[in-house]
């Protein structure tokens, strides 16, 4: 499948975030998103920085306090481009997830590409409760049923009694930054940081009340409605 992924890319940066380079299907042509989508079965999402995804990246690089000495997931990993920044940013290990095998032939690629220690988890694992400390989402909540089986598992994370908060050996102003940024947590609570990236769209199926907006991003953006799109990052409260 790394031949398929390497067949149909080029190695470029990314858009949003250059300091990462991707395993990516030219932007210009769209046409290949066809091509793809006949060949492998499923809509390549691997081939594509999407908006969600390049803007949660460059979260994490611009507030690396975030991930820094953590274990991390990115749920629905696509390319890897999140999971990547998350181990450029000082994770102590990071797990990309996605169902689609290709996406985890490109994950490989991206991580390899960018020297970066990434640990593909392929399948479907909406149904379990994840263990690490930092979970990621770059894009998730486009579709209606796909979000509602999302939620119920990062819920499920956010207060789950293993969760360690990034106190342990973070220093005070860089504790207070990761707060001001998405990685706070209530008194006594223990709770693990989860962020997603969502850009605004008019089929977005974010729960936001459950959320609070950590940043915003205008995003380069490929296969959209417009040329660059606003993107939040919100922090599960």
């Amino acid at each position: 499948m790394e031949r398929l992924v390497r067949a149909h890319t080029r190695l470029v940066a990314v858009p949003y975030v250059p300091e990462i380079r991707l395993h990516l299907a030219p932007a210009e042509e769209q046409d290949e998103v066809f091509a793809l989508w006949e060949r492998t079965g499923d809509l390549p999402y691997w081939a594509y920085p999407w908006a969600g995804g390049q803007a949660l990246a460059r979260h994490v690089l611009d507030h690396p306090e975030l991930v820094r000495g953590r274990t991390v997931l990115d749920l629905a990993s696509g390319s890897g481009l999140v999971a990547v920044a998350a181990a450029v940013a000082g994770a102590a290990a990071v797990v990309a997830n996605d169902i689609d095998p290709h996406a985890a032939a490109a994950i490989a690629l991206n991580a390899r590409a960018n020297g970066a220690a990434v640990t593909v988890r392929r399948g479907d694992i909406l149904a379990t409760t994840p263990r690490e400390d930092v979970v990621l989402v770059g894009d998730a909540f486009y579709d209606a049923a796909l979000a509602a089986r999302v939620t119920p598992f990062l819920l499920r994370a956010r207060s789950d009694p293993d969760a360690r908060t990034p106190d342990g050996d973070t220093a005070t102003g860089e504790k207070e930054t990761a707060d001001r940024h998405g990685a706070g947590a209530a008194p006594g609570a223990a709770r693990r940081t989860v962020l997603v990236g969502a850009p605004e769209r008019a089929c977005s199926y974010l729960p936001r009340s459950l959320f609070q907006p950590v940043g915003v991003h205008l995003v380069p953006a490929v296969l959209e409605d417009v040329p660059y799109k606003r993107t939040t990052i919100w922090h599960l409260m």
